[in-house]
């Protein structure tokens, strides 16, 4: 995917770093201070620009040892600094099929979607192990224009993401979420079921059986 220069060349400086911290989650001026090894003036600095051109917010407080200290999290235009993967494309094949296609038929398509994007990767996940195969999906989402951790809690395993890669069409076609369903599956060679957030921000979550 080609992503234009004045944006890769942004993404890829301090304040790119900042913009991608905060897509993880919302963060004060002193935990991004310390993350960056930068004093509180230069990270207050950055964030004052990334304010003024829309990109960053503030989205409240958290108790500090003096006083509260004031969240910082990216706006809804800095989400989409980040590269995407046929977003904007995909939401207008998902406004057609949804009016042709019966709503089961439209979700078997959507996991054969994610299942033929597998395939090109089987013979690169061929022979590892199942924590091997899930840093090779992983890859392949960062390819694809996501960001995603694993994650633990209660016993199961979930892959969350930083952000959506395909939110230009899940906002109103959230079954999308089926394609990544079906990738991960696939490459993973175990049963994944999306337990994705589909609100304002949206925030995919696949949960690993």
């Amino acid at each position: 995917m080609n992503i234009p220069g004045w944006r890769q060349r942004l993404l890829d400086s301090t304040r790119g770093r900042i913009l991608a911290l905060l897509r993880v989650e919302a963060q004060t001026v002193n935990e991004l201070a310390a993350t960056l090894d930068l004093t509180d003036n230069a990270v207050r600095s950055h964030l004052t620009s990334l304010e003024r051109d829309g990109l960053v917010r503030q989205l409240g407080t958290q108790p500090g040892f003096r006083k509260p200290h004031v969240l910082y999290g990216l706006t809804d235009e800095a989400e989409h600094m980040f590269p995407k993967a046929y977003g904007p494309l995909l939401n207008h094949v998902l406004a057609v099929f949804s009016k042709r296609l019966p709503p089961q038929e439209l979700r078997a398509s959507l996991r054969e979607v994610g299942q033929i994007t597998a395939q090109e990767h089987l013979e690169q996940v061929k022979g590892k192990s199942r924590d091997q195969r899930i840093e090779f999906a992983l890859s392949v989402l960062k390819a694809l224009g996501g960001d995603a951790i694993v994650q633990e809690s209660e016993g199961k395993q979930f892959i969350r993401g930083n952000g959506c890669l395909l939110s230009a069409a899940t906002a109103h076609h959230p079954e999308a979420c089926l394609i990544v369903e079906a990738l991960l599956s696939k490459i993973i060679d175990v049963t994944v079921k999306e337990r994705c957030h589909h609100g304002e921000n949206p925030r995919c979550c696949f949960e690993l059986s």
